[in-house]
């Protein structure tokens, strides 16, 4: 059993900070200045039309699943099948985010999708955990969800829910699940900043054990993420939201960071995620895939482990 009290060392006055202490340094000044341009450097830069990678997925293939696939559904969603079990990774199926429009369409409608067993929510900002789509997908599932986050849960029906911490390992629905720490922070309304907790989540079964980061900046965290859990076969890592960087990158990493957190974590396969869906930060759209082939060039390892998924695509491990 792992330890339930790893979090409370980083809990004060009922608010949570990242491991090394630190929160998030931005209020709404700076929201102001990155608004509004009133700062030095690329302000809003648009890669004019985008057409993000899309396939056609019917969900017919998803009903048969190997021993270890992952489907991009877009943004942070990936659809995880591990042994015969299905697993959504913070479902965002909403044609917009408050008034931020989607891109590019769901890879696999939620009609589509195979019967879910558990959904996990690496946080409770609005991309990453949209209430349409978790009230759609019905209170049959089993939700995890960081500490804290529970009596939203509840409120909405959704009462197969179960909170974790830090390090904390359950098996939910024969899935082993480690919740793992992440570099960011946690807001849902005006006064409830950090009030609930964060971070990212390894998942093993059948034989694979698969890590999705969740948001996150660079921090020490990867390698003991690598020393705790053991070999990781797959690292669904963000390379997308990181301008301008001043803003940015306390809380989300840019394709060069995501290269050095895979390196960290030791994984035998990059995938890509956090990108392409929302136009929600400054660099252009189709920025993202290019800078990160350019870091990955400068490790010297092979093309086949660094994969760019497709909206829609399934990679089978």
């Amino acid at each position: 059993m792992a330890d339930r009290s790893a979090c409370t060392t980083f809990r004060s006055l009922s608010r949570y900070t990242n491991i090394d202490g630190s929160k998030n340094v931005h209020g709404i000044g700076s929201v102001l200045k990155w608004k509004l341009g009133l700062h030095d450097g690329p302000k809003n830069r648009s890669a004019g039309r985008v057409d993000t990678p899309l396939v056609a997925n019917d969900g017919l293939a998803l009903k048969r699943p190997g021993e270890a696939d992952l489907t991009w559904i877009g943004h942070a969603t990936y659809l995880v099948q591990l042994g015969g079990r299905a697993m959504l990774i913070d479902p965002v199926f909403s044609t917009r985010i408050a008034v931020v429009r989607r891109i590019v369409p769901p890879g696999v409608a939620g009609a589509d999708l195979p019967k879910i067993d558990v959904v996990l929510v690496t946080h409770n900002h609005r991309d990453h955990m949209d209430a349409p789509s978790l009230r759609a997908l019905g209170p049959d599932v089993v939700y995890v969800v960081p500490e804290g986050l529970g009596p939203w849960f509840q409120r909405a029906g959704l009462r197969r829910v179960v909170e974790m911490r830090w390090w904390e390992e359950r098996e939910v629905e024969g899935v082993q699940v480690t919740f793992v720490p992440a570099q960011h922070w946690s807001r849902r309304g005006l006064r409830d900043e950090n009030k609930t907790l964060w971070g990212g989540y390894v998942l093993q079964r059948g034989g694979a054990r698969v890590y999705h980061s969740g948001d996150t900046a660079w921090f020490s965290g990867f390698a003991e993420i690598a020393t705790r859990v053991g070999a990781i076969d797959a690292a669904m890592l963000p390379i997308g939201a990181y301008e301008p960087r001043w803003f940015m990158k306390t809380q989300h990493i840019n394709p060069a960071e995501a290269v050095r957190a895979f390196v960290a974590l030791g994984a035998q396969r990059f995938v890509a995620m956090h990108w392409g869906t929302f136009k929600l930060t400054d660099e252009p759209l189709d920025e993202p895939p290019q800078l990160l082939r350019s870091a990955w060039e400068q490790t010297g390892l092979p093309d086949a482990r660094c994969c760019v998924p497709a909206v829609g695509q399934t990679l089978r491990l």
